[in-house]
């Protein structure tokens, strides 16, 4: 009886926390467009970091203290994926996403929700292969992608993960992994996993 009391508990928090609330139903509908479109449009990313940075500034208990968290976790959020959208892997909107996500939760959240979110990607990615019956191809696209990073990092040149159309095995739209580690993230630091 007290963990059904806990998750009511757990819920009426998270119902009554507008941050919160915000968070998930920006990264409900982002997960959405990218599933539909493949794409996550920028009203949703620059106008819920805005959203997230002055409630964050507004909200805390120091303005000095709720900027810093804010801005915090919207660079390293940015700061995590950027990379991938260099070498090709990852569209600019997920980067935005991940980068509006940290805005809302502040740097120390923003890394567990990466970690999260590429947790979420490789089970995505995965199951993505086993419905296409393309696991070995995956994975030799990895192999190949991870050694012309690596060669490309010791050669002195700018490294591309990007594949040959015809060699992929298809497009998976981050943005629903990204939400999923996010949401996760946030309701396990709730309930103190994290």
């Amino acid at each position: 009886m007290q963990e059904l009391d806990a998750v009511l508990e757990l819920l009426a928090m998270l119902v009554t926390d507008v941050r919160t609330v915000a968070l998930l139903a920006l990264l409900a509908v982002a997960a959405v467009s990218d599933w539909r479109f493949y794409r996550i449009p920028n009203w949703l990313t620059f106008g819920g970091a805005l959203f997230a940075l002055v409630y964050g500034t507004l909200a805390a208990r120091t303005p000095m203290a709720g900027a810093a968290s804010a801005f915090g976790g919207l660079g390293v959020g940015f700061a995590a994926m950027v990379p991938f959208y260099v070498i090709g892997v990852m569209g600019a909107g997920d980067v935005k996403l991940m980068a509006m996500s940290g805005a809302f939760i502040g740097p120390e959240q923003t890394l567990m929700a990466v970690l999260f979110t590429f947790i979420a990607g490789g089970v995505a990615a995965m199951g993505f292969a086993i419905h296409r019956r393309r696991v070995g191809h995956m994975l030799a696209n990895v192999k190949d992608a991870a050694q012309g990073v690596m060669f490309s990092s010791i050669a002195g040149i700018r490294p591309s993960g990007r594949i040959d159309a015809s060699q992929s095995v298809g497009k998976l739209p981050y943005g629903i992994c990204i939400a999923a580690g996010t949401a996760i993230e946030v309701l396990a630091h709730q309930l103190g996993y994290v």
